[in-house]
């Protein structure tokens, strides 16, 4: 006799009635969509350039360039290549990019807590600035700093005079310049090793301060350390430093170190522009932190300072970190602009005229869109890091 065996289980839904299916088969479909568009875009693109002369590839950077750029920190002239002035155009770019992020932070930390402070009038000047620097166009402040101010400076020979050894015209900001001679390792060495043993201070000072609750003072210990050291290797060493002081020659200085009015008001405007953005985000973050964590630590006995410094802002950091990224991603893409007012960037230099000189569109567009998108990156991955690293850790 045979068993007939019954199956009880239910049977399933129809695959196009799977959401889980329907998802896949969308999003299989989607980047197909994706990279058919991508391949026509290109293919047509080759075409079109095939049909009108235009070479492909990038051999054009090695090419010689054939112009000069006024600033640059890597070794350059107008013989060498147009790869040469990819280099050129990236370092002034990141150089700009740094500088602002720094000088954007520190104002704008300060600007948040002025924002917030007990005096009338400090709360009342932040908040000027705040709303009228964050509601003028940035291009438009560029102008004003270059146009409107720098460019009114006096003429070389009527410069600023600081000290003889500073001196401020409307080419520029003339700075004495370092050189290093024979022996000068041995400062580097200082220094390295002061930044290692402020570290390892700070752990033992932490340990310390988790084991018996007593608090040392590593700032101060620190500063000093940061300070002697070096000053320390720098006379031992026999002073291996001398400086280039910058002097007039002919109808301009020579010499020294120069910045150009071109970074300048690139620099002021990027800092002023996004630290009005950045004290928001510190007013914000620090709003967020529950009033009773500043009751409690004022009722142990905790001066403002230290309660803002070791209670507020830590607590604060987990909301200001992640618009603050996003502002640094916004100032390194707004440097961009610096091609209205000629300061050789990336964009002004490479893409403006590398691209004119050569023809090379597509590969010139394409280098520089990965430039910024890998600089982005890399600013979003390392503030990540920060932010997993400084993040309150519940026990």
């Amino acid at each position: 006799m045979k068993k007939q065996t019954i199956d009880s289980r239910p049977a399933g839904p129809k695959p196009w009635y799977d959401p889980r299916v329907r998802s896949i088969f969308f999003q299989v479909v989607a980047i197909a969509l994706v990279f058919w568009g991508g391949w026509t875009l290109v293919d047509n693109t080759l075409s079109n350039m095939e049909s009108r002369g235009i070479s492909t590839g990038f051999g054009f950077l090695e090419e010689s360039a054939g112009f000069g750029i006024i600033m640059h920190l890597v070794p350059y002239d107008a013989t060498m290549s147009y790869g040469r002035t990819f280099w050129v155009g990236l370092t002034n770019t990141l150089l700009v990019s740094a500088m602002g992020v720094v000088a954007a932070t520190i104002l704008g930390f300060v600007l948040g807590v002025a924002r917030l402070s007990s005096n009338w009038l400090v709360a009342k000047i932040s908040l000027v600035y705040i709303e009228v620097i964050r509601n003028i166009p940035l291009l438009l402040q560029i102008f004003f700093w270059y146009f409107a101010v720098l460019s009114n400076l006096p003429s070389p020979r009527q410069s600023v005079d600081v000290g003889g050894t500073l001196f401020l015209n409307n080419r520029g900001l003339y700075l004495p310049e370092p050189l290093t001679q024979d022996g000068f390792g041995l400062v580097w060495g200082g220094v390295l090793a002061a930044i290692a043993a402020v570290i390892g201070i700070r752990i033992w000072a932490k340990k310390r301060q988790l084991a018996t609750g007593q608090i040392f003072p590593t700032f101060k210990v620190g500063v000093a350390i940061l300070v002697l050291v070096p000053i320390v290797s720098y006379l031992v060493a026999g002073r291996p430093l001398e400086w280039e002081i910058p002097a007039l020659k002919g109808f301009n200085f020579g010499g020294g170190i120069t910045i150009i009015p071109e970074l300048a008001a690139l620099w002021i405007a990027l800092s002023l522009y996004t630290a009005s953005f950045i004290a928001e985000i510190v007013r914000s973050g620090i709003l967020s932190v529950s009033k009773g964590q500043t009751e409690a630590s004022k009722a142990l006995g905790l001066p403002h300072g230290l309660t803002l410094r070791l209670v507020v802002i830590p607590q604060a950091m987990r909301v200001i970190i992640p618009p603050l990224t996003s502002q640094y991603l916004n100032l390194v893409k707004n440097s961009s602009l610096a091609t209205a007012i000629g300061y050789p960037d990336l964009v002004a230099v490479f893409m403006g005229t590398t691209l004119n000189q050569t023809g090379q569109a597509v590969e010139v567009v394409a280098m520089t869109m990965a430039v910024y998108l890998t600089i982005s990156l890399l600013i979003s991955l390392f503030m990540n890091i920060y932010n997993r690293a400084v993040a309150i850790k519940e026990r």
